[in-house]
């Protein structure tokens, strides 16, 4: 089965995020991913990681003020400095942490930003990190985010639009990160666009729909579509990174039903 990591950021939040680390290695992920290393040193996190014998597999390139609702800043054109500051910020921590990609949020495009603007400045940026992550042996990500209900107006909102950047940027180091639970909401038809697509995607992302919960509370066949990762050849990590219903420890059944399964 699929080598499965725990994001968290949204897993085993009932701890502090210094104490999510043992919690992840003790419940059986390999492997743990967050939303932003940045708070915190590098050397610290790389302790905890070494500590619990656990391989960092993914954080994002520096995103704007997430707190004020920004959701990357890739595509706006009078970012352009501030994005290309945290490439290096990116590069570095990847560097400590033994983290061999960090995914790329696009953005959400401002109403009076055109759209073709938002674009172009999206592949620049992205070729130029591609070519800063290539010198450093590393890849770059870069993730499709439902706009229906998520995030009303991100700029790359399906896998056509992903390939379309990835065409366009035409860098051997960039791959689609590609989030179930947002492809669910956007497009469906999950098993047939891994067949599809897998030889460009780099890092997968799962949640269920609809809610963002663990696998079984909706409408998604995890065994199917993790069966399916399997059969393709998928070596990459696949990530939790859903709201717990309940507590995080609860919601665990599905990784023990497919642990045993080994």
């Amino acid at each position: 089965m699929p080598r499965f990591a725990a994001n968290l950021s949204m897993l085993f939040t009932e701890v502090e995020f210094e104490d999510r680390f043992e919690r992840a290695a003790a419940a059986g992920f390999a492997g743990v991913e967050y939303l932003f290393p940045y708070p915190y040193p590098a050397d610290t996190l790389r302790k905890l990681l070494d500590r619990h014998k656990l391989e960092q597999v993914l954080f994002n390139l520096p995103a704007g003020d997430w707190a004020a609702g920004e959701r990357g800043i890739a595509c706006l054109p009078e970012r352009r400095t501030e994005f290309r500051d945290g490439v290096e910020q990116a590069i570095h921590y990847a560097e400590v942490l033994g983290c061999p990609r960090a995914n790329c949020l696009a953005g959400i495009r401002p109403q009076e930003l055109a759209p073709e603007a938002a674009w172009q400045t999206l592949v620049e940026n992205v070729g130029w990190a591609a070519e800063r992550f290539r010198r450093a042996g590393l890849t770059l990500c870069v993730e499709a985010i439902n706009s229906r209900v998520d995030m009303p107006g991100f700029v790359l909102d399906s896998s056509l639009r992903a390939m379309d950047l990835l065409e366009s940027v035409a860098a051997d180091n960039v791959r689609f990160q590609y989030d179930l639970y947002h492809m669910q909401i956007m497009e469906g038809d999950l098993i047939r666009t891994l067949e599809r697509l897998l030889p460009m995607i780099g890092h997968i992302q799962f949640a269920d729909n609809p809610g963002r919960h663990e696998p079984g509370t909706g409408e998604i066949n995890f065994d199917r579509v993790f069966e399916a990762i399997d059969r393709l050849g998928y070596p990459g990590w696949v990530s939790a990174e859903y709201h717990p219903a309940a507590t995080t420890d609860a919601g665990l059944g599905w990784l023990a039903g497919h642990v045993a399964r080994r």
